[in-house]
Formats: structure tokens, sequence, C-alpha cells
């Protein structure tokens, strides 16, 4: 282990001088990867110097025992204290998601259940935007497909943080809502007060820092423009404002008609292509290296039923971790934090695993 911190000891000296560079802010995206970098290697070196620290305290707590009983009391603190260190900076070295400190493209799309999948659609809305408010992050939404009765059948929305710490970042933490959201309730619909069972589905793609970062072809693109729709269909443009790029080598499609303008409406597409593009291109690195991220808790499959919301219990469960508590009501009101920590546990479990074995 020591080896190992001693070279990215020898990288953050090199990302300090390349700080001091002016040269390097004239280059935005450069210049965020290494303060990035810089931000996840500081914590590796004060974890690094508080266990050195702690063993030094230990040796000399050992040291003076042999002449005085007093300071043999303290030796059994201090060693749970460098066990603990040392467990710190052997996390810290987990080879983190490339990924973590990137913003997110967040879509939530209806599933079973018709207009109550919608309607949990909107809650799960909610819950996330509730969530961005606490942990400080910004939110845009970029598409929204309303049902007749004020859900969702499918609602794309962009949420950022200015945090240079990536275990601080969006995407490493709202990587894990990839998936099927079951929810058992009474639907509004529901005339004879039955329990029902819906899904809806949840993707989440990490948005690319700069445009120039995904290339891409516009011979490789079909933009496609007409008028945007409400709920039930009905136009609410007179002008042909909704854009649908296709994008010709992936297949992968992108509509757009939240803006009254084209332009706008462009834009937005084109972030949300880019982000899937990505994501895409991740996939296939992630599938390649299947053997080796078998037993990590974000898998590829968006199939996957990863989380059951039981009102009538006020009950929530992750079925990756097996965490499961009875605050339902707290966490769609944005309390999401013990339910994603559990994840982000489990996830340093599996990578542990696949360094030690």
């Amino acid at each position: 282990m020591f080896e190992q911190v001693e070279s990215l000891l020898s990288e953050l000296t090199q990302l300090q001088d390349e700080l001091a560079d002016p040269a390097l802010h004239a280059d935005p995206a450069r210049a965020k990867k290494v303060n990035r970098r810089y931000a996840e290697l500081s914590k590796i070196k004060a974890a690094h110097e508080s266990w050195l620290h702690t063993a030094d305290d230990l040796a000399a707590a050992r040291d003076l025992a042999k002449e005085d009983e007093a300071f043999a009391e303290e030796v059994p603190a201090l060693e749970e204290a460098l066990a603990e260190a040392q467990e710190k900076v052997r996390r810290l070295l987990i080879p983190r998601d490339p990924d973590d400190a990137r913003d997110v493209i967040l879509e939530i799309k209806g599933g079973e259940g018709g207009a109550e999948s919608a309607l949990f659609g909107a809650d799960l809305l909610r819950m996330y935007m509730y969530y961005a408010e606490s942990k400080g992050w910004k939110t845009e939404i970029l598409e929204k497909d309303e049902s007749d009765l004020g859900g969702y059948k499918n609602v794309q929305v962009a949420i950022k943080s200015n945090a240079t710490d990536p275990s601080q970042g969006v995407w490493a933490h709202l990587k894990y809502e990839g998936g099927v959201h079951r929810v058992q309730r009474v639907p509004v619909t529901e005339s004879q007060g039955r329990i029902h069972t819906s899904t809806t589905g949840v993707l989440v793609y990490p948005e690319v820092d700069a445009p120039d970062e995904i290339e891409i072809n516009q011979n490789d693109l079909k933009i496609d423009v007409y008028r945007s729709s409400g709920p039930g269909g009905q136009s609410v443009n007179t002008t042909d404002s909704a854009v649908r790029i296709t994008h010709l080598p992936t297949g992968i499609v992108v509509a757009m008609q939240n803006e009254k303008s084209q332009l706008q409406n462009r834009e937005a597409g084109m972030r949300v292509l880019r982000a899937r593009i990505l994501a895409k291109r991740q996939e296939e690195v992630d599938a390649e290296a299947s053997a080796h991220r078998s037993s990590q808790i974000r898998t590829m499959d968006r199939s996957e039923r990863i989380r059951t919301y039981n009102f009538p219990e006020n009950r929530i469960a992750d079925h990756r971790t097996g965490y499961k508590a009875y605050n339902l009501d707290h966490v769609m009101s944005g309390a999401l934090e013990p339910v994603i920590d559990s994840c982000i546990r489990a996830d340093e479990e599996a990578r542990l695993a696949d360094l030690s074995s």
C-alpha cells in the first residue's frame, strides 16, 4: 500500500505544478479534470499523513508505557485509531469510477401501470429534485411529456454540481438510480381501495464536460422538426419547434419539445445525445470487463428491478443491497442519502474484493 501511495503523492506534486501554470486555465475542460484529480489525491494525502501520525503516536505510547503504566492506557485507543486510519486509506485507494465527478442527465420513463406509473414518475422527479436541493445541486428540466392526470410519461432533468471532489459528484451518487422502481399503493384512479403494483424506469447518464469531448459528425445526424404536443396529443405550438435527432451510427434517438424555440430544443437534444453516446461507450468498456465488474451494484441491465416503494407500510427496500427502512414518507421528501449510501458501501466492498482476489 505504501508503494501505491508514494506514486499518487508524486502525481499530486506534478498536478500542483500544472495548476500553477497559467496556460492550464486557457483550457477549461483540462483545468476541470486537473482540479478534480487534485482534490481526489489531496484526500489520500491527508488520510495517509493521519495514518503516519497515528502510527508515530502509538509507537511513542508503547515506548513510554515501559517506564510509565499511565501511557499503557492510551495504547488500545491508539491501536483502534490506527486501524481506522489504515482502513480509510485503503478505501480511498479503491480505483474510482472516472465519471464520478460528472454532472448527470436523469430520465424517468413510465412503465407498467399506465396512469399510475406516470403519477409515480412525477413523485420520483420531486424526490430527486428535493434530494438535489439538499445537496446544493442545480436542476434543469430539459424535456417533459405530461399525462392527463398530471404525471409524467417521460421527463428528463439535468442535475449539476460545482464540487471538484469526485466523491461529492452527482454521478458518484445518482449512478445507482438506474433501473426499474416498483411502487405498491392505492392509485388515485382506484375506486375499490385495492393496492396496485406499478413500475417506473429511471435512466441516468453522465453528462459530458464540454461539447468537443464527444465528437459528432453532422453527416451522422438525421434531424426532424415538428409541432409540439401536450397531454392528449393536442398541439401546443403553431410552429415546428420540436426536434427529433437520430444518431445514425448508434441508432440513438432524442426528441425535445420542452422549449418554444427550435434552436433551444436542438441544443438540449444535443446535450442528451452526447450523454447517451458517452454512456454507450462506457457500457461497451464495461461489457469487455464484465468478469471484473460483475459484482458491482450499478449494472448495465436497465430492466433490473432495483427498489420497491410500499406506501401502505411506509417501507422502502433496495433489492441490491438489502437496505430496508420504514420512512418512505421522508425518502419521498428527498431524504435519499441512507439508501444511496448503502449502494456506495456495497460497491466499495465489491471493489475491495476485486482488489484482494
